[in-house]
C-alpha cells in the first residue's frame, strides 16, 4: 500500500511538471519577440531557428500544446482522485478537487507562465527542441481536432484566415502602429522618428496630389523664347530640372536638366545660333495624381528617374513631384544652399501659429506642430479651411473646427494666403 501510494504520488508530481512545461512553452513561444529570434537565427543561433520553424506551424503547435496540457492535467486529477478515495472514501473526491486545483493553478499555470513571461527568449530556445518531436507525434490527433474546430467555426460563419489575405496585412500594420505609439509614450522613440515610421506605413494611402508642387508654383520654360533667355533662366533658377512648354503652358514638350544644358553650351563659347533646345530636353514623364507614394517611389527607382509631372484624369497638368518630395515626406524637410524657404509657419510665444502661405500642406503642419488635422479632403491648410467652411472666406472671418480656431488674415483673389490658428482649450470643445 505504501509503495503504491508513493508511485501514485510520484506520477502526479511528474504529470504536474509536464503540465508546467506545456504551459510555460505556450507562453514563451507566443510571447517571444519574432524580430529578435529572426535576428538571432541570422546570426547563426540554431536554437532560434528551431523556434522560428516551430512557430511557423502556429495552429499545430498550439493544438499540440493544449492537447498535451489537458491530457496530463486530466490524468493527474484522475490519479489524485483515485488515490484520495482509497485513503478517505467518497470525501476524497472533494479533497482531490481542492488539492489538484491549487497545485495545477500555482505550479502548472501561474509559476511557469510567469517565468516564461520574464524570460521568453531563453525559455523558447530551451523548449523548442523538446516540443518538436511532440508536435510530430501528436500531429494525427491535432489534425482531427483541427478538422472538428474548422467545421464548427464554419457553421457559425467564421472563415479561415487565409481566405481573407488582407486581414493579415491590416493586422500587422495595426500592430506596428500600436508598437510605435506605445514606445513613443515611453520615450523610446523621439517625435521625429515616430512621424517617419508613421509615414512609411501611410505610403500606400497617400496620393501624389497631397504632396506634389502645385502647377501654380511650378517654374516652367517657354520653348519659343530665344536660346539665350532660356539659358539665363536655367542658370538663375534654384531648380535642376525645369519643364518646357510650347504654345500652351499645358503642352509640356520636354524637361531641361541644367547639367545637360551646360554640357551643350560650354563647347559653343557663346555662339548659340545652332543650339536646339529640343535636342537637349528629355522626354517628360507623366503620372496620374492618384498614384500612391509607395508606387511612385518604386517607379522612380525602376526608371532611375527623379522627376515626374502629375496630371489629372483628363490629362491636365496638376503639378510635379520629385524623389526629394517623397523622401521629405518620410524624413522631413531636406534643405540645401539653393532651396527657397517655403515653410511659411511661425509659432508665436503664446502658442498661436501664423501661416504666411496658404499652400503649406497639412501633413507638414501636423509634423511641425505635433497636431492631427485631417488631410483626407484637402492637402493644404487653406484648402482645409475652404472645405470645412464650404465658402471662400473673407479677411477677418474666423472659423472653428477640429478643436482649433482659424482666423483669416489675408486673401488674394480667391486664395487664402495668410491665417492664424489657435488651439482651443479642451473644455471649450464640445
Amino acid at each position: 500500500m505504501d509503495l503504491e501510494f508513493l508511485i501514485s504520488l510520484a506520477g502526479i508530481i511528474l504529470l504536474l511538471a509536464f503540465s508546467g512545461f506545456f504551459s510555460g512553452s505556450e507562453t514563451a513561444l507566443t510571447g517571444a519577440s519574432r524580430a529578435r529570434l529572426h535576428q538571432m537565427e541570422q546570426s547563426g543561433d540554431k536554437l532560434a531557428g528551431i523556434v522560428n520553424r516551430l512557430r511557423d506551424q502556429k495552429t499545430k503547435l498550439i493544438s499540440a500544446i493544449l492537447l498535451g496540457n489537458n491530457l496530463v492535467n486530466i490524468l493527474a486529477s484522475a490519479m489524485a482522485t483515485s488515490m484520495l478515495i482509497t485513503l478517505f472514501g467518497d470525501v476524497g473526491v472533494a479533497y482531490a478537487t481542492l488539492i489538484m486545483t491549487a497545485l495545477i493553478l500555482i505550479f502548472s499555470e501561474v509559476l511557469p507562465k510567469t517565468y516564461a513571461l520574464r524570460r521568453p527568449i531563453q525559455v523558447a530556445r530551451f523548449v523548442a527542441p523538446l516540443l518538436t518531436p511532440i508536435v510530430y507525434v501528436l500531429a494525427p490527433f491535432v489534425m482531427g481536432v483541427n478538422m472538428v474546430v474548422d467545421v464548427t467555426l464554419r457553421l457559425f460563419g467564421v472563415k479561415q484566415a487565409d481566405e481573407d489575405p488582407d486581414v493579415l496585412t491590416d493586422a500587422a500594420q495595426d500592430e506596428l502602429r500600436g508598437a510605435i505609439d506605445l514606445h513613443s509614450e515611453d520615450a523610446g522613440i523621439i517625435q521625429h522618428e515616430k512621424y517617419m515610421l508613421d509615414t512609411i506605413l501611410d505610403m500606400d494611402e497617400v496620393d501624389l496630389s497631397e504632396i506634389m508642387i502645385h502647377r501654380k508654383n511650378v517654374e516652367t520654360i517657354d520653348a519659343n523664347k530665344p536660346v539665350g533667355e532660356i539659358i539665363d533662366q536655367v542658370l538663375q533658377s534654384p531648380y535642376t530640372r525645369l519643364p518646357m512648354w510650347r504654345d500652351d503652358p499645358e503642352n509640356i514638350v520636354g524637361v531641361i536638366h541644367a547639367k545637360d544644358l551646360l554640357r551643350a553650351v560650354i563647347p559653343l563659347h557663346g555662339d548659340y545660333s545652332n543650339l536646339k533646345i529640343d535636342d537637349i530636353a528629355s522626354v517628360p514623364y507623366f503620372v496620374p495624381e492618384t498614384t500612391t507614394l509607395r508606387n511612385q517611389l518604386n517607379s522612380f527607382l525602376e526608371r532611375h528617374s527623379h522627376f515626374a509631372l502629375v496630371v489629372d484624369e483628363y490629362g491636365a497638368l496638376m503639378g510635379l513631384v520629385t524623389l526629394e518630395d517623397i523622401l521629405e515626406e518620410i524624413v522631413g524637410e531636406i534643405s540645401d544652399e539653393h532651396d527657397i524657404e517655403l515653410a511659411g509657419v511661425e509659432i508665436l510665444d503664446d502658442g498661436e501659429v501664423v501661416i504666411t502661405k496658404g499652400t503649406v500642406t497639412i501633413r507638414d503642419l501636423n509634423r511641425k506642430c505635433d497636431w492631427s488635422l485631417p488631410d483626407e479632403e484637402a492637402a493644404t491648410i487653406a484648402g482645409l479651411v475652404i472645405n470645412e467652411a464650404k465658402i471662400i472666406p473673407e479677411e477677418g472671418q474666423a472659423f472653428t473646427f477640429f478643436g482649433f480656431q482659424f482666423d483669416i488674415m489675408k486673401k488674394e483673389r480667391n486664395q487664402v494666403t495668410e491665417l492664424k490658428i489657435t488651439r482651443l482649450p479642451q473644455e471649450s470643445i464640445e
